[in-house]
């Protein structure tokens, strides 16, 4: 892991903005800030904007108002140096289907600037499992292991910034727990996490801080332990918030 960057300011820093998709507000004047080395969860239902809201951290979308920045940087205008510096996996995406897992490896590093090694692609064969499938074109391998390799994509390069948006899709228990004990080493070195995931269990387990989106807009952000302190629970709390009632 490289660590932290030079830049002293927010990893992550999103101020005031909204996202219209025709007459669909995905983000309605969202403000946030993501702090070097921490864990930041971004929850909330399907359709609330999260994803909309990873994809302008990547340049991968205009906004209507606001400003984002990463790292300092202009995601419009640094989108390149964002994806050097960052880990990205993006919601539901899969690797090239006629890639083997050997070569999508290559073929990432190759995009980020940087050498692989046989000894670093075989540490993360080992680490997923997935020495046997190593030679297979992806169209081939099962979602889970499709899954292992998106995010072995994030972490080869050892990058200080992960953007992850339902990273523990499709993986089965030992996997999500695999990841997430990798994660929190990863921030016990310096690196710095958003986590987009549904499971709640999880953030609760893993998150500094969380934000709670709902219809496009923050409900709240606040630390993890200060949300569940009055639920017991952030399940609860979550639902208590975006006004869930059984």
């Amino acid at each position: 892991m490289t660590g932290r960057t030079s830049y002293d300011g927010p990893a992550i820093d999103v101020d005031s903005v909204t996202k219209d998709y025709g007459r669909t507000r995905a983000l309605d004047d969202v403000s946030l800030k993501v702090m070097p080395g921490e864990l930041f969860g971004l929850i909330g239902p399907n359709g609330a904007g999260k994803t909309t809201l990873m994809r302008s951290l990547i340049g991968a979308l205009t906004l209507d108002e606001g400003r984002v920045r990463v790292m300092g940087m202009n995601p419009s205008t640094d989108r390149d140096r964002i994806k050097t510096l960052s880990g990205i996996v993006p919601e539901a995406e899969t690797p090239p289907s006629f890639l083997t897992p050997d070569e999508f490896m290559e073929f990432v590093m190759d995009v980020r600037g940087k050498r692989t090694n046989e000894k670093q692609k075989n540490w993360w064969l080992a680490f997923f499992d997935m020495e046997n499938q190593r030679d297979q074109i992806a169209k081939d391998l099962s979602k889970g292991t499709r899954q292992k390799l998106m995010l072995t994509s994030a972490f080869i390069h050892k990058p200080p910034l992960l953007l992850l948006d339902e990273p523990f899709i499709n993986l089965d228990p030992i996997y999500q727990r695999k990841v997430k004990d990798y994660l929190l080493v990863y921030i016990k070195k310096g690196g710095t996490i958003l986590l987009s995931t549904h499971i709640l269990g999880l953030a609760q387990e893993l998150c500094d801080r969380v934000a709670i989106l709902h219809k496009g807009r923050i409900l709240k952000i606040a630390s993890t332990e200060e949300i569940i302190k009055d639920k017991g629970d952030l399940e609860e709390a979550f639902l208590d918030l975006v006004g869930y009632r059984s």
